[in-house]
This record gives structure tokens, C-alpha cells and sequence, in this order.
């Protein structure tokens, strides 16, 4: 990326389940949901929402090579999406484990999200 023009910050989590890619979907959706980029197209190469460059970066708390980039990729509408994983996050304790949910434990996963976008 040649160009940073903003960074949306977000958390997710997973409660039931121990999935890093929920909770890292979650994360991605909380940084940008809230955000609108009205005037993105003058800024872009050619006024092309194609050419915006999305980096992603998730700070996981365990499970690191358990996540799907591919959809964690699209929760991003617009742009070419590239995704960097830390260690991070955090895990504790959901208070209980349902095995209807797919818990294998009681821990919860809560993952951050830094999504950087420019061209």
C-alpha cells in the first residue's frame, strides 16, 4: 500500500465454538459497519473502488493456522483484501460449555481487527 487513508479498529467474539474466523469476521464487521467513505472513489487510481488495497490485521489469541482467510476476506465489499495474523487477543472463560453449539470447552475467543485502507 502506497497510500494509508484510514485504519477502522474493531473486537469480535466468538462465545460458543472456539473459532478464530468467527470471531475474526466479527472484528472486520465491527471496525467498518459503522464507517462511510463517501469520498473514496476521488481518492482512488481511476476512481476505481477495485484499486483500493484492504490489509487486514488480527491480533488471534490461539488457533492461528485454524483461520479461513478466504472468508475472512469477504467480509471486506470492496478492494484487494490481504490479511496479517498476530498473536493477540484474548480467551476466557464463556461461563459454561454447550455442546449444542460446538463448544469443546468454555472459553470464548475475543480477536482485534485493524483495517487499513488506501491504494
Amino acid at each position: 500500500m502506497d497510500k494509508l487513508m484510514f485504519v477502522q479498529t474493531g473486537m469480535g467474539i466468538d462465545v460458543h465454538g472456539q473459532n478464530v474466523t468467527h470471531a475474526s469476521v466479527r472484528a472486520i464487521q465491527n471496525a467498518i459497519n459503522s464507517n462511510s467513505m463517501p469520498g473514496i472513489r476521488e481518492s482512488l487510481p481511476e476512481g476505481d473502488l477495485d484499486n483500493m488495497k484492504v490489509h487486514v490485521k488480527l491480533a488471534i489469541p490461539t488457533d492461528l493456522d485454524n483461520l479461513d482467510e478466504e472468508e475472512v476476506k469477504k467480509a471486506i465489499p470492496y478492494g484487494q483484501v490481504t490479511v496479517e495474523k498476530v498473536q493477540g487477543g484474548m480467551m476466557t472463560t464463556s461461563g459454561i460449555e454447550l455442546s449444542d453449539k460446538g463448544d469443546k470447552n468454555d472459553q470464548m475467543y475475543l480477536v482485534n481487527a485493524a483495517v487499513e485502507v488506501g491504494y
